[in-house]
């Protein structure tokens, strides 16, 4: 495992522990609350009969969730802006390539670039796009790029066929199915 990926697990784990401490309660509240049913700075004017909006807290009353929660049946966390069944489908399927950048709520995968050890003089680099909430076939698009090694060792853009993305894609989506059906039996 690179440095980067180790660095990001260590990361997402910080962050979850942290999130796991909002449970945790000192049994007094530091901020008023605002009464039901009148206006606040976040609903100046409620309607007559309407009660408060404003949610719990931060991220509303069910807090933020990632990668789970309470979801459809297709693996759309709460709290994520993408399907967390072709996301996590998506890292797993391109987990032989270096992580360059991840983004849960904009739903972009970025890789660095990656050489085959079998052939030095070609390397690629991968974007995925997650389009969707929903696990559909056009909920995922793969963009690759490839690069030839010229003789002077510097890098060339080279032409990348569909079928390739197109394969990417396909093995994304079948990824993301093994999940659904190791998760919710269907």
């Amino acid at each position: 495992m690179t440095r980067r990926f180790v660095a990001l697990l260590a990361g997402t784990g910080l962050a979850l522990g942290l999130a796991g401490c909002s449970f945790l309660s000192s049994g007094e509240k530091s901020f008023p609350q605002p009464v039901p049913g009148t206006a606040n700075r976040y609903n100046p004017s409620p309607k007559p009969g309407e009660q408060d909006a404003s949610g719990g807290g931060l991220f509303g009353n069910d807090g933020i969730s990632l990668l789970g929660g309470k979801s459809s049946g297709q693996g759309g966390g709460a709290g994520i802006g993408v399907n967390g069944l072709l996301w996590r489908a998506s890292l797993d399927t391109l987990s032989f390539m270096p992580l360059a950048s991840a983004d849960p709520f904009g739903g972009v995968i970025i890789t660095d670039w990656y050489t085959s050890p079998d052939s030095t003089t070609e390397r690629f680099k991968a974007t995925v796009y997650i389009l969707d909430k929903e696990l559909r076939a056009d909920g995922v698009k793969v963009s690759i790029f490839r690069q030839e090694k010229r003789a002077d060792g510097g890098w060339v853009d080279t032409v990348v066929s569909a079928e390739t993305s197109t394969k990417l894609e396909n093995a994304i989506l079948t990824r993301a199915r093994q999940l659904r059906i190791a998760q919710f039996g269907k």
